[in-house]
């Protein structure tokens, strides 16, 4: 090509085309869709440990938020007051008139005790061998305990001021299942102390109150009358004025002097509620070990996604060379391979989220709790993936764009 003056010009040189969004895309998916074995098995462990941290988290969140409905519908303003030990290591006992000297504390609104039988065993019949007491207790109760404690009556009737005096019995949930009982009928009755106790009731279980569960129930007029119990309050259940702390704080500092102003030493004060918030914290630590494994898993993966980005690499000299030699620019052959190194992360990533999700909807509804995964869980999930991505591919792909088109060529 001359120009008007008749000198000859150099040809212009065409500058390298642009690599668009799409075309990277396509590029990029090369290598996982003709090495599917492999990239799925690299991707595997991408997955594993974005569902081990999805899961968890979502689980926990799951648990939380049905502990704090739980704690929410119950209630903080419960305290329970239990004998405590004499200084010679005995058992000590509450004075019977307990309950009515914690009913008369500023803010106090229900007191209702149970007290335990000593040395009375529970069978579903008089054959039944002796040893065979499936560890249930029996303990007289005072007739409001159901809506104090927080629980309900999942089958029958509760004991009231008729049948607290007769051989009548209400089972606690987990008591209800050891002696084989699942619904009540006419006439039903179990042996209590050597004698025949009817059954009106099985309760639902007591989450405040668990110690219910493995209790059978009697009422106290019925339980000295008939199993030879002394009187004395054991166990004294009392609400406050809901929804004021304050309030339930000023009553914990006085219900162990209220109680038994002699000994007062000798009474142990609880919040049922704080120890609700105590298991939270041990499942807490829990789920801080399963969010390692989580981790060392992502790192596996992040391993073999590595390792699958440096065999690609040499793998496919001739398509970098042919590449080069058509007009692709390093930089071009560079973010090919890294972003191939991304989206085989993404895609163990968001199987992860995936499975993990499944995982926390599968768990919480068998144990009917709603289903909750934070945002933090899944953004952090395919975020940690993306930076697993680029890490492991960056040497890979500086390396692919390193190579100079006459020595890829060279084994064509």
């Amino acid at each position: 090509m001359t120009t008007t003056s008749g000198r000859p010009t150099a040809p212009a040189v065409p500058s390298p085309a642009r690599l668009r969004p799409g075309d990277l895309a396509s590029l990029a998916s090369i290598g996982l869709r003709t090495r599917k074995l492999r990239a799925g098995l690299s991707a595997l462990g991408i997955a594993i440990g974005v569902a081990a941290v999805v899961a968890v988290l979502g689980l926990a969140a799951s648990s939380q938020t049905a502990l704090l409905a739980e704690i929410a519908r119950l209630g903080t303003n419960l305290l329970t007051v239990t004998n405590g030990q004499t200084l010679a290591g005995g058992t000590a006992e509450l004075p019977e008139a307990a309950p009515g000297m914690i009913a008369r504390l500023p803010g106090v609104t229900a007191v209702q005790a149970t007290g335990t039988v000593n040395g009375v065993s529970v069978y579903r019949s008089p054959l039944i061998p002796a040893f065979r007491t499936n560890g249930l207790s029996v303990d007289a109760a005072a007739l409001g305990l159901p809506a104090a404690v927080g629980t309900s009556l999942a089958q029958g009737r509760f004991l009231n001021a008729a049948t607290a005096r007769e051989p009548v019995v209400v089972l606690g949930a987990t008591a209800a299942r050891l002696l084989g009982i699942d619904r009540i009928r006419p006439g039903m009755r179990i042996w209590v102390g050597g004698q025949w106790f009817y059954v009106t009731g099985i309760l639902n279980p007591a989450t405040y109150g668990p110690e219910l569960d493995s209790a059978i129930l009697v009422g106290f007029p019925a339980a000295q009358k008939y199993l030879q119990f002394d009187g004395h309050p054991s166990e004294i259940y009392v609400r406050t004025t809901p929804n004021d702390q304050a309030v339930t704080t000023a009553v914990d500092n006085l219900l162990g002097a209220q109680a038994s102003p002699e000994n007062s030493s000798q009474v142990t004060v609880s919040q049922p509620s704080a120890a609700l918030t105590a298991q939270a914290d041990a499942k807490g630590a829990l789920d801080a070990l399963f969010l390692g494994l989580g981790a060392v898993a992502l790192l596996v993966g992040a391993i073999g996604v590595a390792n699958i980005m440096v065999i690609s690499v040499l793998e496919r000299r001739q398509e970098i060379g042919l590449r080069r030699a058509l007009g692709a620019t390093r930089g071009q052959i560079r973010i090919q391979f890294l972003a191939e190194a991304i989206l085989l992360s993404v895609v163990g990533g968001v199987i992860g989220v995936i499975a993990g999700a499944a995982a926390t909807a599968i768990y919480a509804r068998g144990h009917a709790e709603a289903v909750v995964i934070p945002p933090d869980a899944w953004v952090a999930g395919l975020a940690a993936v993306v930076i697993i991505g680029a890490a492991t591919g960056l040497l890979p792909a500086v390396r692919a764009a390193r190579l100079q088109p006459t020595q890829a060529l060279w084994a064509i």
